[in-house]
């Protein structure tokens, strides 16, 4: 069992991540806000409180980092209180955030310097397997950083991918939600133009269930024509964050993201127009308002 420190325990993925952790026996302490609701049931369950993160590296063996983004990140490793403030040679720093890999390179580097190991392995899958300790989990290190890791990854993880070495697992990441995001993205549009041309959508969907196009993100999205908007559970904000950091990289790399950038604008312009705190789904609300289609039943 290992000494395991946790930073955003609070978010809907960290929680589950958390839980299960606690629940195989590992001790756990936790960086907490003020409002201590999200994790109320943690602390029950026999985690702890860190005073900060430069405290929770003093006292633990791995960290756990599961924020929003890259500037969340840069805070709780290199900040006036972060963990590098109080981490010690051999600590293992492991980034499950969606972060860019410019800046994942970055703070390895800084934390190589202090003789820490920083770790790339963010996420797929969403809340609902989070509690089961069912996500996948893809993974960027040397081998002897992964062999170490990935027992406790299973921990709440059902598929851990060695993706490759460090910064790998980031930049597979962003691959991953740039095909996930068009897919979303493509459907919403087809769906505006399907009704205004006076399709059934609902025999669309049956179609397209029957074939090679068919997929789980498509058919979370077709929720919608039931009224659910909530068949993906993941923030549209948080949506537009990532293929913006997918931009990035494909520019970094000089390499013509056409169909990204598209996809980032779409996302951009949904936010715009207000749906920016809720779920993906909310695409086909934003299409709704742009095109006059009817989509989603009220």
């Amino acid at each position: 069992m290992a000494r395991i420190g946790f930073i955003g325990a609070s978010g809907l993925m960290g929680h589950g991540m958390a839980k299960n952790l606690l629940a195989r026996g590992h001790e756990l302490r936790l960086t907490v806000h003020r409002n201590r609701e999200r994790v109320a049931d943690l602390l029950e369950a026999g985690a702890t409180v860190a005073a900060s993160a430069a405290a929770l590296a003093r006292d633990s063996e791995i960290v756990f980092v599961c924020v929003t983004g890259s500037p969340q990140v840069e805070a709780v490793v290199t900040g006036p209180e972060g963990l590098l403030a109080g981490a010690a040679p051999g600590l293992l720093v492991v980034d499950c955030s969606t972060s860019e890999p410019g800046s994942t390179t970055r703070l390895r580097e800084a934390c190589g310097a202090a003789g820490v190991t920083f770790v790339d392995a963010p996420l797929a899958r969403t809340p609902t397997e989070a509690e089961a300790g069912r996500l996948n989990v893809m993974v960027g290190a040397e081998d002897a950083a992964f062999a170490q890791l990935e027992p406790v990854l299973r921990c709440f993880a059902e598929n851990v991918f060695h993706v490759g070495g460090p910064g790998a697992g980031h930049t597979v990441k962003l691959l991953n939600n740039f095909i996930g995001q068009a897919i979303c993205t493509a459907t919403a549009e087809a769906f505006a133009v399907g009704q205004r041309a006076g399709v059934d959508l609902n025999r669309l969907v049956a179609l397209l269930s029957a074939g090679p196009v068919n997929s789980g993100l498509f058919q979370a999205m077709a929720k919608a024509l039931t009224g659910d908007l909530a068949g993906i559970r993941f923030g549209l904000d948080n949506a537009r964050k990532d293929l913006r950091y997918y931009t990035h990289l494909a520019e970094d790399l000089a390499v013509p993201s056409v169909v990204g950038e598209a996809v980032h604008q779409s996302l951009t312009l949904a936010s715009a127009l207000g749906h920016g705190d809720k779920f993906v789904p909310s695409l086909l609300e934003a299409q709704e308002q742009l095109s006059g289609a009817r989509i989603v039943p009220r």
